[in-house]
């Protein structure tokens, strides 16, 4: 069996993990047998957004990982608990959290930064040659961060112009279709950034996810 963990930004598109892009990889992950643990970093998130009307909230303040639980049911541990030697895959769902509290692409463009403990994790993983899955926005970081990956966000636009400028390479891809960079052994999928319903995305998401199960390496230390 593999074990996978599952990183979230919080619960909710506009300044969170995407819900449906965290559960259907929760789901499809379970459906393959996988031992899923989920963690979150403990830390205030960028900011808060009424989802219904867009609106900021310029006086409420929220924890990362206690709106990751909502996600989680409860079941989530602090990022600093992750021990990457225990896990075979890593996965980052989207969702502007990934691009707000995970790193700063939402804010900052081509010139984002990754946060430190999101980027030691990343990197350590990817030198001990884990899997890798990014899901929606969240491939901008495996960019970022693994010189020359090669990762997807759909079609042609903006964040793709801004992937290729990081020296990684982007791949033109479908909603239900994932790209896997053998070399880097990265897995990522478009979701929501071309995706309009949660079947579509869900293709996609399972594809992801099938394919992270079956290169994950079953022995870890």
């Amino acid at each position: 069996m593999s074990n996978v963990a599952v990183i979230l930004a919080g619960c909710g598109v506009k300044d969170g993990s995407e819900i449906h892009e965290a559960t259907l990889a929760l789901y499809f992950l379970d459906e393959a047998g996988a031992n899923v643990q989920i963690f979150a970093p403990d830390r205030p998130q960028h900011h808060v957004v009424n989802h219904q009307t867009d609106d900021e909230s310029l006086s409420e303040k929220r924890n990362i990982l206690t709106e990751s639980a909502r996600i989680a049911r409860g079941n989530v541990s602090p990022l600093s608990e992750l021990n990457i030697d225990a896990f075979n895959a890593i996965i980052f769902p989207g969702g502007f959290g990934a691009a707000k509290n995970l790193c700063n692409y939402a804010l900052e463009g081509a010139n984002f930064s990754v946060q430190e403990d999101i980027a030691n994790i990343i990197t350590q993983a990817h030198e001990a040659n884990k899997v890798l899955g990014f899901i929606c926005i969240s491939p901008v970081m495996a960019a970022k961060l693994i010189p020359g990956v090669c990762v997807t966000v759909g079609g042609a636009s903006d964040t793709s112009k801004h992937i290729e400028q990081l020296g990684a390479i982007h791949q033109i891809s479908q909603v239900d279709e994932v790209v896997w960079d053998e070399q880097h052994r990265v897995a990522s999928t478009a979701a929501y950034m071309v995706g309009t319903s949660i079947k579509d995305i869900g293709a996609g998401i399972k594809a992801l996810c099938d394919v992270v199960m079956a290169k994950a390496i079953v022995s870890v230390t």
